[in-house]
């Protein structure tokens, strides 16, 4: 579609991708042979003649450098937090995995709550084991926060070890669902009480019947972002 659109001399050709393909492919742990994807992504967009990308929540914002190109990196955490205080939780508190706390920091300051960490060890791909809750999650609603869930298998492991350690309710929230794999039946079969999503990404059949994950519509987040780009207005002001 890029190239058709430069051959048709467009002026300018943004790509608005709420999902990045292969973002968590963005380095070689401990010099693995393995691809940095992320990075052939980015080339491929640039080189076929897109001009500017906008996107939902990178999952690492140092990805914003594989472009020559300006990258709009907007968050879909504005559109979890207002769905948070519509809920009106009671004893509230944010919890994040060591490695996104970033985006549950966000959160948890938008909302004025406190903030839990939970540290664990990777096994391997795909596979996480819940080590140590950093605060105190007794009687406590916990709602866990990540910008993807894949397999579900880091949250229903988060849920189980907040549970146990007394959480009155655990609830996950996510920009993007990617649900690969067992990811439906993880949910399923967890202590966790829902899943909330954005719809960055389609449901599948067997996500949209399960009654534990509930989906927002970002719609309108990006729909704004699109109407500044073309106007040349701010887009971090949006944020603000």
């Amino acid at each position: 579609m890029a190239d058709a659109f430069r051959r048709s001399s467009a002026t300018r050709i943004t790509a608005v991708i709420p999902y990045f393909g292969y973002a968590r492919q963005d380095r070689r742990p401990r010099s693995a042979r393995v691809a940095i994807s992320a990075k052939v992504v980015a080339d491929m967009l640039t080189v076929v003649g897109i001009d500017r990308v906008l996107t939902v929540d990178l999952h690492a914002d140092q990805i914003q450098g594989f472009f020559d190109i300006p990258v709009d990196n907007i968050y879909g955490s504005p559109v979890l937090v207002d769905d948070i205080e519509d809920q009106r939780f009671d004893n509230l508190m944010i919890v994040s995995r060591t490695s996104a706390a970033w985006c549950a920091r966000a959160v948890a300051k938008s909302l004025g709550v406190d903030l839990a960490i939970i540290d664990k060890r990777r096994e391997k791909a795909n596979h996480s084991e819940v080590m140590h809750i950093i605060g105190d999650v007794e009687g406590r609603t916990c709602i866990l926060v990540d910008d993807m869930v894949d397999t579900a298998g880091t949250l229903c492991h988060a849920a189980k070890a907040l549970k146990e350690h007394g959480a009155a309710k655990v609830f996950a929230y996510a920009t993007h669902p990617v649900l690969s794999g067992r990811a439906i039946e993880n949910i399923e079969n967890s202590v966790l009480d829902e899943l909330v999503v954005t719809n960055t990404i389609p449901l599948s059949a067997a996500a949209q019947s399960c009654s534990r994950i509930r989906q927002l519509d970002i719609a309108p987040v990006v729909a704004e972002a699109v109407r500044r780009i073309s106007n040349e207005e701010s887009i971090s002001a949006m944020f603000r």
